[in-house]
């Protein structure tokens, strides 16, 4: 069996979302690709787990195109030989959908012309095949996993909790590129944040003041077969540097806390963060800048009675 070699050109991606998370999608997306646009594909040369993110649907690492769909059976021709492979159609989520008689065709049409012996039940390498306009495009293939998902079954939860998806999303902003990046969770609460960071091989340290909670977010993590370090800490506590932080504003009624407070939890941000991604539900703007933060990017996603802001300043 021979397993795919080939360097793609570009990876494609395309992406879906609910209406009230719109805003945190193009968000996430200007983070992660630096494209603000409201198709529903992102072409890149930077290649990125689509399970990652919450909004990204299926990946294409472009291997070979055509300006008709006959131009690329040509090209297809010239790949090598791949055993157990199979071919899938990618709708274009810009484009009207096309029927599943015709895109059965377009796969069989296609996968005639590979090298090598199809595996339908057990593949070991996927293509796609997908329509962009005059471009015809096959790649590997590469889907969603939705890892969040899983995650919304932890041990201890909190209705005031972010959602996994949007944990998941503000990570992705708080960290577009991985590598060598460390990231806090000053205020972690019930560790959803934290779940999410280290799903994805992101190194991420936590706290919080609360005692009553940090056996609860240890338990969460050890849940899903992760490892993370969680510490009883108030975040003026907080020594180190991080290259970001991701801070959850307090807002219930159970853990209230003043203009002035919000001020200290942010100043001591500045002196131990380069970036911080703030979550609230009321306008901090003003809090923001009197701590020496600028602005540079922001969201709201709504949800039942409220809506919450994302806002990245460094």
């Amino acid at each position: 069996m021979k397993t795919l070699t080939i360097v793609p050109s570009s990876y494609i991606y395309t992406f879906t979302w609910e209406p009230n998370e719109e805003g945190l999608c193009a968000l996430e997306r200007r983070a992660l690709f630096g494209v603000d646009s409201q198709s529903g594909i992102v072409e890149s040369s930077y290649e990125i787990d689509p399970s990652r993110s919450p909004f990204i649907k299926e990946r294409l690492g472009v291997i070979c195109e055509g300006g008709s769909i006959e131009e690329l059976i040509e090209e297809v021709k010239k790949l090598d030989s791949f055993d157990g492979f199979k071919i899938v159609f990618v709708q274009n989520p810009d484009e009207e959908r096309v029927g599943f008689k015709k895109l059965r065709h377009i796969e069989k049409s296609v996968g005639l012309h590979f090298k090598g012996e199809a595996d339908l039940v057990n593949p070991s390498v996927w293509f796609g095949i997908m329509n962009i306009g005059e471009r015809w495009i096959l790649g590997e293939y590469a889907k969603n996993e939705a890892v969040w998902l899983h995650h919304q079954r932890k041990p201890h939860s909190y209705s005031t909790a972010l959602g996994t998806r949007v944990a998941r999303a503000v990570v992705n902003i708080a960290a577009p590129k991985t590598d060598g990046v460390k990231l806090i969770d000053p205020c972690c609460g019930i560790g959803t944040v934290i779940v999410e960071a280290l799903s994805m091989g992101i190194d991420i340290v936590g706290s919080d003041r609360n005692p009553l909670i940090l056996s609860g977010v240890r338990e969460n993590i050890a849940h899903f077969g992760l490892e993370g370090e969680v510490t009883l800490k108030d975040i003026r506590e907080v020594t180190g540097h991080y290259d970001a932080a991701i801070i959850d504003l307090p807002y219930n009624l159970c853990s209230v806390i003043t203009v002035e407070e919000q001020l200290e939890m942010l100043q001591s941000a500045r002196r131990f963060a380069d970036k911080v991604v703030i979550v609230t539900v009321e306008d901090v703007d003003p809090v923001i800048h009197e701590a020496g933060f600028t602005i540079t990017d922001r969201c709201e996603v709504t949800k039942a009675n409220f809506v919450r802001q994302v806002i990245v300043c460094e």
